[in-house]
Parts: C-alpha cells; structure tokens; sequence
C-alpha cells in the first residue's frame, strides 16, 4: 500500500467538501470554497500524483482547470460514468453541469490566481435551478439516464440528465435536511439520509417511499456537514452514514432482502461523515476453498480525522488510518480501472492511498459482473438503459407480472420518459481553409466572411493527459503557418456610402408677448385657451 498527501492539490488553505476519480483515471475534481466566499472547482492531472517523476516535470500540469462560477462553496462534485460530464452543486443553490470544450486550444490564465494556468477548457452547458437551499449531494444514476440531487429544503430531486434541465420528480417526505443520496445500482431504487433520523429508500417505477428506516439513527444528532451513504456494487447492501449502536458511532448496513439492518462497521470514535463503495466486484482465492470467494470493498470516513477500509469478506478493517487529516474527512472516491482511493478534508488537504491486487483482490470484469447481476436480478445492466422493473428472483425470469405493468402504464408520463440522445448521422464539415478577398475603390481590402461549422459533439470528451488525442500541446517551438488559400479578385467595389449635401436652417422662434400669460403674483384673470389669439405661441419673423 501507498500513501501520500500532494501538498499542491489545494484550494488556497480553504476547506476541500468533495472530490471524484474521473472514470478513465486521468484526472480528478475537487470542489470547496474559493476566494471572496465563492465556490471553487478545480481539475487536476492524477499524473502527478501516481509519479513522481511526472510529479518534477515541469511540462506535466498538475492543473488542469479551474472554475469559480459557483456562487457560494461547492458541496459535491460528480462525474457521470462516461466521464463526458461532471456535476457540481453548492450553497447558491444551483447545479451546474460541465463538458470540457475542444473549441479553445491551448492555455489561459485564470484571473486572479496568481499565474495559475487553464491548459483544458470546460464549460458550464446547463445550470439546474429547483432546490429552494443548499445542494449538498448529488448522485448519477446507472447508465447517467438520471441525476439525484439533495438540499437543506428537505427534498430529492430527480432530473432528466438526457433532456437537461428537465425535472423527473421531487421526492418529498424528509422533515430535515437531505445531505446525502446513493442510486441502487441495478437502478430500481434510490436512497437518502437526512438529519430527520432516518434513511428513506424510494422506488424509481413510481418515485414513491419504498421503507423508512428509523431506528439506527434515533440517538444521531445533527453534527455532520454531510451524510454521503453508499450501495454495494451486486446491489446487496446499503451503507448509511452516521449511525449509533450502543451509544457508539457505526456505519450502519442494510440488507436489500427486507431492508434488514442487523449489522454495522464498527470502531470510528466520531460520527462517520461519508461511505464509498469500490464499484468494482472483486474475488481471491483462498487455500481452504477450491472456488474464488466474491466480494465488496468499502471505505469510510470519519469526523475523528480517521478513515478505515472494510471488505465484506471480513469481520475486520482491512486497514485503519488514524489522524491522517487535522479535521473531518468530507469525502471519498475510488478509481474504475484500479485499486485507488482519494480522500479531501474540511482542512483544505488531499490524500491518496493506492493498494495493490494481492492486498484488496482481482476485479471482476465487465462480463463477469453482468453475469452474475443476470443470476442475481434476471437483468443484464449493460443491455438496459433505464429499465425500472427488476425481477428479484431467479425462478421467477421469463414471466410477465401483470400489476407490475399497470402500475408503471399509469404512473408514466412525459417526464418519466427518457429519450436515447440524438447522434448526427451525417459527418460535419470541417474548417473552411479558404478565403475570398477583394479590393473596394479607396483601396481598402474586404474579406468576405466564411461560416465555420462546431466541432462534432462526439468529440468534446475529455481524454487521457499525454495521450495522442489529448488537447493541450506545450511545444516549444513557434507555430506552423497558415495554410489558408486566399483568392484574390480584381472587381473593385464601390462602397455603398451616401453625403447628403443639401442643408436647412433651423427656423427661429419668436415668442409673443402682446397676450397676458398666467401670473401667481398678478391679480389680474389669466386668458383662457379660447382667448389667446392663434399663433400665439410662435411666430415666424
């Protein structure tokens, strides 16, 4: 196992609220408060960080982008499982959705950084406004059909993340502040923890409650900043945040089968703040069985500045880090490809811990994963997109549940469809290297304006730091000429510019004064309109 702090990923000793792995592994988000009580997000190079050669390379960025057009502090930060957009919500009550742009090439300064230097460019392309406080969590749904966010007005809000800024549903039914929420990953239920002292678990065919969970949360009081729960990647468990047990702090686990919650994590001396499952399934194998064990991995994170790591294999903590920050652990984030763990803290810092296969196992892939969702649930969650129906039975796969249907015929709508994107068949034209120029009667040259198509959407996705499509480039040599055609025609054009030179005097005003005006100091009646000769008021001479 390694361990580390890069003491350059910072945001100016201000507190770190959130931070996500992008799914390629190339980059990371972190987002917190910024300058002047403004939110800051920021997107570094994880080069750096796993090397340290990378790491003294003066041509490798540590940063990438950042962004402060949040208007208050960040509270989350997510990338969707395509790695295309990352959501942001914070204290202004907005969401922001960001897609990196290919439209600007090479670097910019940002303003007020002191020389810090932009060398990708993302773009807010949709602010999502419904929350009436604070966003403080927010959670994409499997296959990014869906976006949950949650806020200090007590509600959950669903969006439709394919018809942006649509809204699917408001989940209402928490009496307290919403801080944080899980999708399962089989896609039939959603989840939330508030400090009302429960944990409610939602159904996605209707968006009604599904179970109200109450009793691990009874002795909880309200001292987090945030309750990130999390599901287990086979869909088995749900891992609240801060529970009691016996008057201590636990991680408390339900069970899908009946919303059991009869076991925990165990031995943080604070209230635990945020739980992150890997999303990968992972398996070893053991000398005292022939068959590969499978299991979960999951990591939680403390206010007593501590964070353990659980494999659900085991009764005990593979590992605990004791006082690895000077304050509360905020948030947590897992690497796709590999055994990689970030961490941020309310102390403005950034830890990173890799492990290695024989430590936390082999992952299962992709096939084997859908394998064994279809002989748990009957559903293939690669095959589907935002299927709702899930069939939690094996013996029961191949049959039609009628109620089921009708429930879902009724309760559906407009909103509660979720169209495929549109993807352009036709390629778009690239660039136009040519250029029209002529000459008008003074001498002055014209160019004729050429419209220049957008780059393709397809390609607006961020990509490996260093790799042979990445965007930015830090070359020194001088750039390469324009290779543009310019046609020169010998026409001269008139230009179409009309001199009036014909001109009119003003004519002058004469005022009359043979006729009495009304006076307040003269005693005298004022003439009425009727009495005032015509022309009264002006006169030409």
């Amino acid at each position: 196992m390694k361990l580390l702090k890069p003491h350059w990923v910072t945001h100016d000793g201000v507190p770190i609220f959130s931070i996500d792995i992008h799914p390629d592994g190339s980059r990371f988000a972190t987002g917190g408060q910024g300058k002047d009580s403004g939110g800051r997000i920021v997107i570094w190079n994880m080069g750096p960080v796993i090397s340290e050669e990378a790491e003294k390379n003066e041509s490798h960025p540590k940063m990438l982008c950042q962004m402060d057009n949040h208007l208050a502090c960040v509270n989350c930060v997510r990338w969707n499982s395509s790695g295309k957009f990352l959501a942001s919500g914070g204290d202004d009550k907005l969401i922001m959705i960001w897609k990196i742009s290919q439209s600007q090439t090479g670097s910019s300064s940002v303003f007020g950084s002191g020389g810090k230097v932009n060398v990708e460019t993302w773009r807010c392309n949709f602010i999502l406004r419904g929350h009436g406080g604070d966003v403080l969590d927010l959670a994409w749904s499997p296959h990014d059909a869906w976006l949950a966010s949650c806020s200090v007005d007590n509600t959950v809000i669903v969006w439709n993340a394919l018809k942006m800024p649509e809204m699917i549903a408001i989940l209402k039914g928490h009496t307290g502040l919403v801080k944080g929420v899980v999708w399962d990953p089989i896609g039939k239920y959603i989840a939330s923890q508030s400090d009302d002292k429960t944990l409610r678990i939602w159904r996605t065919a209707d968006w009604k409650q599904d179970a109200v969970i109450h009793e691990p949360f009874e002795e909880c009081g309200g001292t987090t900043h945030v309750l990130r729960l999390s599901w287990s990647p086979d869909g088995l468990y749900l891992v609240s945040a801060h529970a009691m047990n016996g008057g201590g702090p636990t991680a408390q686990i339900v069970e899908r089968e009946g919303w059991r919650q009869d076991k925990d994590f165990v031995g943080h001396r604070k209230a635990v703040t945020c739980v992150r499952f890997n999303s990968n399934i992972l398996q070893k194998s053991y000398k005292s069985s022939t068959k590969p064990q499978q299991y979960c991995c999951c990591a939680i994170g403390s206010r007593d500045r501590s964070l353990s790591v659980w494999l659900t294999s085991l009764k005990r903590p593979l590992i605990v880090i004791h006082d690895l920050f000077n304050n509360s652990v905020l948030d947590m984030s897992w690497s796709f490809s590999n055994h990689r763990l970030m961490a941020c803290s309310w102390d403005g810092t950034v830890a990173y811990i890799e492990f290695s296969e024989e430590e936390l196992g082999k992952c299962l892939t992709i096939e084997e994963k859908n394998t064994l969702h279809e002989r748990m649930y009957g559903k293939n969650l690669s095959a589907s997109l935002c299927q709702t129906s899930v069939v939690e039975c094996s013996e029961l796969i191949g049959t039609t549940i009628k109620s089921e249907s009708i429930v879902l015929s009724k309760t559906a709508n407009h909103s509660d469809h979720v169209d495929k994107p549109v993807v352009p068949t036709s390629p778009m034209k690239g660039p136009i290297n040519k250029q029209i120029e002529t000459r008008t009667s003074d001498g002055k040259r014209r160019i004729t304006p050429m419209y220049i198509p957008p780059a393709p959407d397809s390609i607006d996705v961020p990509v490996p730091f260093g790799s042979a499509n990445s965007q930015p480039t830090f070359s020194s040599s001088s750039e390469p000429k324009s290779r543009i055609l310019i046609e020169k025609r010998d026409d001269i054009v008139k230009p179409n510019v009309s001199i009036k030179t014909s001109y009119t005097s003003p004519q002058k005003v004469v005022l009359r004064t043979d006729y009495q005006l009304p006076n307040k100091n003269s005693k005298d009646k004022p003439l009425s309109a009727s009495e005032i000769p015509m022309g009264a008021e002006h006169a030409n001479p």
